[in-house]
């Protein structure tokens, strides 16, 4: 985002968690829900999108539009929190349209935290993804951009409804539904990092041959907080192609110690002679 959107959103993010401070979790999931619906619909509707955007219209008149829009369609809480977006300013329509979906994603964290689950959510969210990538057919058919959003979303309950928590269920299909543009499997990442971030800390995906132990993460946990100033949550993908060692990403950082990518250096510093 630019410098006038991030402010924007920076307000935005605030008014929401004073509401959600305020609020029973199920009535700020249910307005998550409500803010995500709008966001499709302005997905759907470039044309409005501008309209709620265009710098040349004042404030007022983007959030009398708004108002207009969403009076009796959601409920008071979520056009509240809309109406405010829309009527900040916004760099782009593009812009705009982030800032709602980012935000009614957070009200669903955000009543997962107010119920002591935003833990769990966050490592359902990392485990289905793993359950995807390890089978090729489950993961083509949750990423056919053919297949319409519904069908693959029926598909995401029926593998997910009473195994793991509803908030999770819903931001599966936010993901399914290309949340910030992304890929699925991009979509999935960016929210397994944005319940960490609610909790204060960070996300390491780490890569190892077999699994680590409990002491094992924990070590190495506490180490990379160390490094990066701030708790570090684990994530591990075990992947017997690493051969040992092990590889490690913290946001842009990776540390790569693999017997794979020694081998391979090793292999392509001989074939330069």
């Amino acid at each position: 985002m630019q410098a006038a959107s991030r402010e924007s959103y920076a307000a935005a993010a605030e008014r929401l968690d004073a509401y959600a401070r305020g609020a029973e979790p199920a009535a700020v999931a249910t307005t998550g829900d409500e803010v995500l619906s709008v966001a499709r619909l302005l997905r759907d509707q470039p044309r409005l999108r501008r309209a709620l955007s265009d710098p040349a219209r004042s404030g007022g008149d983007r959030s009398g539009l708004a108002g207009s829009i969403l009076s009796g369609k959601i409920g008071p809480d979520a056009a509240r929190l809309v109406v405010d977006i829309v009527s900040s300013r916004w760099s782009s329509s593009a812009e705009l349209l982030e800032a709602i979906e980012r935000i009614g994603v957070e009200a669903l964290l955000a009543s997962a935290d107010r119920s002591g689950d935003l833990g769990e959510v966050e490592d359902e969210l990392f485990r289905f993804g793993q359950v995807v990538s390890g089978d090729p057919e489950l993961a083509s058919a949750l990423a056919n951009p053919i297949a319409p959003v519904g069908q693959r979303a029926e598909l995401t309950r029926s593998l997910l409804e009473g195994k793991a928590k509803p908030v999770t269920v819903r931001l599966v299909e936010v993901a399914l539904a290309g949340f910030g543009g992304r890929s699925f499997d991009g979509g999935l990442t960016r929210l397994v990092e944005l319940a960490a971030e609610r909790r204060d800390r960070q996300v390491a995906y780490v890569t190892v041959a077999a699994p680590l132990t409990d002491a094992e993460e924990e070590r190495l946990g506490g180490t990379l907080s160390g490094i990066y100033g701030r708790e570090v949550t684990v994530k591990q993908t075990v992947d017997p192609a690493v051969l040992g060692g092990m590889s490690v990403r913290v946001g842009a950082d990776l540390y790569d110690g693999t017997v794979l990518r020694r081998l391979t250096d090793t292999r392509n510093a001989l074939a330069k002679r």
